[in-house]
């Protein structure tokens, strides 16, 4: 590289490269390789300046060791301004000591902290509910892929997150497209609580069927992670006569109004709301509203006394208002655009970083234990080597967050931030009780004691984020000792807010 350079005092080359047919372009690629494995990023300017060469020169070489994959170029340091490069093995070990710097700097807070986080989170906290009919759009979208009981959503989840809550809201995004409501995990035999299959149905047996509200572009990615039906399938021949009828009236004819349902088949307007609620069960069928839903939920004995309610301005849901119901087509679950999907035992990245997105926005900070609140089976293994690249890149962070929570935990920056200003409060003296059908009923999974069931009636209270009683069977249990003034201060906290009039109808609920 310098030919006419003399060296005081004389140094002899070592052995290995003692050569005298080194050319000036080998010699600087050699020469800037021992540098950047020492020296970390540097730019093209400073490697000129420290080099006495021109900046030409300094580019071709590093060139040549990008094109042999031991340098990388992009802007590592903070704040830089000029494309830098470093050698690829260095700039690995600088990311891992910061990656392990940052864990380090992570204080874990106690799991009642973090309920609180939760509650704030996910909007049911006072002080962070929502308003407006377009917060129903942010709602769905961090809950997206969590199934509760089809009653739970409109008499529970929304209501407990939006101020002045109107299900008018939920029907123009449904009506719309953007949002479908549909039941994920196959049924391998409908048991009473799904649907009450053969004589003498009621006329609202889907009320604890499992149901998720999607976005309708998401409906294929969610599909492909919850359990497939292939090893026990629902068969045609498992259909009532009635719904048979119905079912293969859809297959033929498509999206069809109830009205055309009825006389096309030429059944009793009964039958044929029975018949819909068996494939709703079934998750074969759906509607274009969320009031075709509630129209099955609907008792009958309201629907009977109509009349009576419009006087009184509650509206009774019937199916008429419900739009078109329509075969619900899971196929595309098996060939989404660009990917191969789900294999018998592997899941698509593409369709695993969603997930993994998905599931940060709805909990904040994620590990194992919260996937036993969700359906899906997409296994933990592969989530966790996504959040190991998401945090390599820089864009969730990864540490010990939460006290007593055994395996890696993640969470997303801004979560980190809101789960230490949570902390900093303290106890605020405050009562929120939720339904058990909620995603944040965690009693059981990050608090020691029994879980509760995750049924509609039965309901979780926190104090401060701990939990304190659970109201089960009608019955309530105190997790914790109480003073009798407590007690009755948590048995009245435990009951259900006053139902809206607009949902009182069909959620079989007084004013």
């Amino acid at each position: 590289m310098y030919p006419k350079a003399e060296l005081q005092p004389p140094i002899a080359a070592p052995e290995s490269v003692a050569r005298t047919d080194w050319s000036f372009e080998e010699a600087l690629v050699e020469i800037l390789r021992g540098r950047l494995e020492g020296l970390g990023p540097m730019t093209v300017g400073e490697l000129v300046v420290s080099s006495g060469l021109n900046k030409l020169e300094i580019e071709t070489a590093l060139l040549k060791l990008e094109a042999e994959g031991f340098v990388i170029r992009g802007r590592f340091t903070p704040g830089a301004a000029e494309t830098e490069w470093c050698a690829r093995r260095l700039l690995a070990r600088i990311h891992s000591y910061t990656l392990n710097r940052l864990r380090q700097e992570i204080e874990p807070v106690a799991s009642a902290d973090f309920i609180r986080f939760l509650l704030a989170w996910q909007k049911v906290a006072p002080d962070h509910q929502m308003e407006g009919p377009e917060s129903v759009r942010a709602i769905i979208e961090q809950l997206e892929g969590f199934e509760a009981p089809a009653a739970a959503w409109e008499g529970e989840l929304l209501p407990g997150r939006l101020v002045d809550y109107d299900p008018a809201w939920l029907d123009a995004l449904c009506l719309s497209g953007e949002v479908v409501w549909a039941r994920l995990t196959p049924p391998t035999r409908l048991a009473p609580a799904d649907n009450a299959v053969g004589k003498g149905r009621g006329s609202a047996p889907v009320r604890n069927t499992p149901i998720a509200l999607l976005r309708r572009k998401n409906f294929a990615l969610w599909s492909s992670v919850f359990p497939q039906s292939s090893s026990q399938p629902v068969r045609e021949t498992e259909y009532s006569t009635t719904t048979q009828v119905i079912y293969d009236y859809l297959i033929v004819r498509g999206a069809s109004f109830f009205t055309d349902i009825v006389e096309n088949t030429r059944l009793l307007r009964s039958q044929v709301e029975e018949s819909l609620a068996e494939l709703v069960a079934y998750g074969v069928v759906v509607s274009d509203s969320f009031a075709g839903l509630r129209a099955l939920l609907t008792p009958g004995s309201k629907k009977t006394q109509a009349a009576a309610r419009r006087k009184q301005r509650q509206p009774v849901y019937d199916m008429a208002t419900a739009g078109r119901w329509s075969i619900l087509n899971k196929e595309v679950t098996t060939a989404m655009p660009g990917s191969a999907a789900r294999t018998s035992s592997t899941f698509d990245p593409e369709i695993t970083e969603e997930i993994a997105w998905a599931l940060l926005k709805r909990y904040g900070v994620v590990f194992k234990r919260l996937l036993e609140r969700e359906g899906i089976v997409l296994p933990w293994r592969l989530l966790l080597r996504t959040y190991h690249r998401l945090e390599a890149r820089g864009e969730i962070r990864g540490g010990r967050f939460v006290a007593g929570i055994s395996g890696e935990q993640f969470a997303l920056p801004e979560a980190v931030g809101m789960l230490r200003a949570i902390r900093r409060e303290g106890a605020q003296e405050s009562l929120i009780s939720v339904s058990a059908a909620d995603p944040l009923n965690v009693a059981g999974i990050i608090t020691p004691g029994n879980r509760v069931t995750a049924h509609i009636s039965n309901r979780v209270l926190y104090q401060d984020g701990a939990p304190i009683a659970v109201l089960e069977s009608g019955e309530t249990r105190f997790l914790v000792e109480l003073s009798r003034t407590m007690e009755w201060t948590a048995k009245s906290a435990l009951v259900r807010k006053a139902t809206p009039p607009q949902l009182r109808s069909y959620l079989r609920r007084p004013a």
